[in-house]
């Protein structure tokens, strides 16, 4: 029975929530017999749900909201609804609550998917098959390319974003979220090196082939699960950051994930994200094969990798930021404010080769 089923100290209001899965028609029938919380997710809680024969995923945000957790599920689940019966791999929205009526904030369910989340060592044929592994790269670009190919207008996602002038106003953005560390206790105006030489770089070299489309907003190893059935991905998850902008910014975020020699040495940012990384498809493959797959020029592709290094180093010195003050794990926050000074390194690398 519901009742005797875990609520995960209060994450779960079974009262509430099992008048919602049976009138929203979730899969199996009867009351829900089983339940399990899943890894992965930072901030936003999972749960796997077994109801009869039929199982779904329910998503809801961390026991304490944030100021736009609710805001934050809604979007999520506007974005899947869109993607129905699209060529990008996704997780099915089956329902979506949001209003905030059954449990006092928004969530949703979803279909499970087949697969893993890759961070260290991978997984089966990944793991000793090289075909399967160069297929990896293979299915982070096509996935990348359906999603940008996509009409954002057509699927009601108007306004999702905001589209106008999003090529110049990267830097300003970022940058605005940088000054606000700068007010943190303990955190230093050197902390991200030449930052100013990057920034000025990315204005004063604006992109011509300039398009507006849906992006994953966090298009990285974690937030991507790959079948163990087959070398494909079974569907992109995390749909947290998703907007609109450009979307060769899902495929430079990619790159900044991808490790070749020659890369900046030292820091943790040099390491790989899987292992074993060998037999992958090369960064220019991988550019090349987007080029294919969606028409675009991609000469302006070192911009986005600068930008994707840039933004990414932004946002990861904001746990370096809070940690400092007692708001994160002092251990994390090293560990990334490492990893961002890495991608700054990239990033002027990358400057001086263009």
């Amino acid at each position: 029975m519901t009742a005797t089923l875990p609520d995960f100290d209060g994450l779960l209001d079974w009262a509430a929530l099992a008048p919602w899965i049976e009138a929203a028609g979730l899969p199996g029938s009867g009351p829900v017999t089983a339940v399990s919380q899943l890894s992965g997710g930072s901030q936003n809680n999972l749960f796997l749900m077994q109801r009869g024969t039929g199982r779904f995923v329910l998503r809801r945000p961390p026991r304490h909201l944030r100021g736009n957790s609710n805001e934050t599920m809604a979007r999520e689940a506007r974005v899947l609804a869109a993607l129905a019966g699209s060529a990008v791999p996704h997780p099915r929205l089956l329902a979506a609550s949001t209003d905030g009526a059954v449990m006092g904030m928004n969530f949703y369910a979803m279909e499970p998917l087949e697969g893993f989340s890759p961070a260290g060592p991978l997984q089966g044929r990944y793991a000793t098959d090289a075909t399967w592994r160069r297929c990896m790269g293979e299915a982070f670009v096509s996935a990348a390319a359906a999603l940008g190919a996509l009409d954002y207008k057509a699927l009601g996602l108007d306004g999702f974003g905001r589209p106008n002038d999003w090529h110049s106003r990267q830097v300003e953005r970022w940058r605005s979220q940088l000054e606000g560390y700068r007010q943190t206790p303990g955190y230093s105006e050197t902390a991200l090196p030449e930052v100013d030489l990057v920034e000025r770089w990315l204005n004063d070299n604006l992109p011509t082939d300039r398009r507006i489309g849906i992006i994953h907003g966090d298009y990285q190893w974690p937030n991507v699960m790959f079948s163990l059935e087959a070398p494909r991905i079974s569907g992109l998850i995390d749909w947290e950051l998703s907007t609109l902008g450009d979307p060769l910014l899902d495929l430079a975020w990619v790159l900044t994930s991808w490790r070749e020699p020659g890369d900046p040495e030292g820091g943790v940012g040099a390491n790989p994200v899987v292992q074993p990384w060998a037999d992958f498809m090369s960064r220019a493959d991988l550019i090349n094969l987007y080029g294919q797959l969606s028409g675009r020029d991609m000469l302006s592709m070192p911009w986005f990798f600068v930008l994707a290094c840039y933004k990414l180093a932004c946002l990861l010195e904001g746990t370096y930021a809070r940690s400092l003050v007692g708001k994160a794990p002092r251990e994390m926050g090293a560990y990334l404010h490492d990893y961002a000074r890495w991608l700054m390194a990239k990033a002027r690398q990358l400057i001086a080769a263009a």
